[in-house]
């Protein structure tokens, strides 16, 4: 009887430990790895997450920059990671373009992480040059139908949302259209306004200081709500291109194996952050929407935006490399 008391607490004390090492998280500093450059939506966002967790748990968090290869460089650090949720990647929509992109990944997309928390969504924006003689959506269709091979599209890099919603335009309204890619949003600006491009899907914060002068026509922006920051320009639903709907987005990863009680904690410490009101307002002010939900909302979100983009990769016949 003593020797089963004895086992029973052992199974008891054994239960029980896991859920206190959560508890305990976290015990040192964390690492937002954010797979991208200073100055962008997820670099943002994940400095304002990072200031409020060392407020709320009293660790400071450091915001590792680590562009390159549209992401890759940067996740994968995190993908082989120790996962005790201490190493987290900010990723961007080109999280889930990628396997559409690239042949061989480092790191399994899906199998390889832990989705912890969307945490924003950026609408994008179709702009024109000045010089495409169009003021609506219905009216560049038809101009594109008309003139062949006329129009171009610039996006800030292939494999991106802003080269993917370029893509999806052109499978969706049958325009024959040419896709020129630059190193950056910025970059491909000045070719925008001048006109040696036709036009550009981008993110209303990017393009937004452009659209404000009138250097260039904003159409429609493409998510299923208008964008705070440019509030009288329509949808392309209601531009009139029904089931037409993208956007670049961002959202907290952590290495697969990682502790579901810790996933838990870190979920519902940056939903509440999310929902401040300071915080809401820095990123209403950049032209990012605050994110939010549980762990699995964030894995189904991943999952059905790799199913779309897949899609549109193999509706424009683009191969991975």
């Amino acid at each position: 009887m003593q020797r089963r008391t004895l086992a029973a607490a052992a199974l008891l004390a054994l239960a029980c430990a896991v859920p206190a090492a959560a508890q305990q998280f976290p015990s040192k500093p964390i690492t937002i790895v954010v797979p991208a450059s200073p100055g962008g939506a997820i670099d943002l966002t994940a400095r304002l997450i990072g200031q409020k967790l060392t407020e709320a748990w009293g660790q400071s968090v450091v915001i590792d920059n680590r562009a390159g290869a549209t992401g890759i460089i940067g996740t994968d650090l995190v993908a082989k990671s120790p996962p005790d949720g201490h190493m987290l990647a900010l990723v961007a929509s080109s999280h889930a373009i990628n396997p559409s992109m690239v042949k061989k990944l480092p790191f399994d997309t899906v199998k390889g992480f832990e989705p912890v928390v969307l945490t924003h969504v950026v609408p994008l924006v179709l702009v024109v040059s000045p010089t495409v003689p169009v003021n609506s959506l219905k009216e560049l269709i038809a101009y594109g139908k008309a003139n062949p091979g006329k129009l171009s599209f610039a996006s800030s890099g292939s494999g991106g949302a802003p080269h993917f919603s370029g893509e999806l335009f052109k499978s969706m309204t049958a325009i024959d259209m040419t896709h020129i890619p630059y190193k950056g949003s910025t970059l491909a600006h000045p070719d925008l306004i001048s006109g040696r491009t036709s036009l550009m899907f981008d993110t209303v914060a990017a393009v937004n200081v452009q659209v404000k002068a009138n250097r260039l026509k904003p159409l429609a922006v493409t998510t299923l709500k208008r964008s705070s920051i440019l509030p009288d320009v329509p949808t392309m639903q209601e531009a009139g291109l029904a089931g037409y709907e993208t956007s670049t987005w961002g959202g907290l990863l952590a290495p697969a194996g990682t502790p579901k009680a810790t996933v838990a904690r870190l979920n519902a410490e940056v939903n509440k952050i999310l929902a401040m009101p300071e915080v809401r307002k820095t990123l209403l002010d950049n032209g990012i929407e605050p994110g939010g939900g549980s762990p699995q909302q964030f894995t189904d979100f991943i999952g059905a935006e790799m199913v779309k983009w897949a899609k549109v990769a193999k509706d424009a016949g683009i191969q991975p490399e």
